[in-house]
């Protein structure tokens, strides 16, 4: 008889955890049969080429906390260098004295791709490196630390000249 403290811990109709499963029956069709029932005698039978079944693709091993927690500081650092992008592309355009139509649309556009260079970058490494070693999504990501550092706020800082 259980206690009252198992039972509230079960539904009605629940299998006793200490007993063995009681094991199915195969299902599996008989040999040259693709279906059962009425109607499966027209039913064409599996060719030899047929039952070959691709081989999936094998799933990225998880990351360990390590590699989490440095994907993280990483992420924060091409969160900041976007940030950087943004805050000194809005302070050169402040200071652009050049006009002109095509100039302002063509300056728009590169303060754009700017500010989401990093976000891109970030994000087709994760996705090219997913498969691979570890190693090269640490190079990779510190490639891009290298090369997509916010110059205009750096040179110009937040508050400019």
């Amino acid at each position: 008889m259980s206690s009252p403290d198992d039972d509230a811990l079960s539904w009605d109709g629940d299998e006793d955890l200490r007993s063995p499963a009681p094991k199915e029956k195969s299902r599996s069709l008989p040999r040259g049969r693709r279906a059962v029932g009425r109607g499966s005698d027209g039913v064409p039978t599996a060719r030899a080429d047929d039952t070959e079944a691709p081989e999936p693709e094998a799933e990225p091993e998880p990351m360990g906390n390590a590699a989490l927690i440095g994907v993280g500081v990483l992420a924060g650092i091409y969160t900041l260098y976007a940030v950087g992008w943004a805050l000194g592309s809005f302070r050169l355009r402040d200071v652009q004295t050049a006009g002109g139509g095509v100039a302002d649309v063509m300056f728009q556009a590169a303060m754009l791709l700017g500010m989401l260079s990093p976000v891109i970058w970030f994000f087709v490494t994760m996705h090219v490196t997913r498969r691979g070693p570890r190693w090269k999504r640490f190079v990779g990501l510190a490639i891009g630390i290298v090369l997509l550092v916010p110059w205009p706020f750096v040179m110009m800082g937040a508050i400019g000249r």
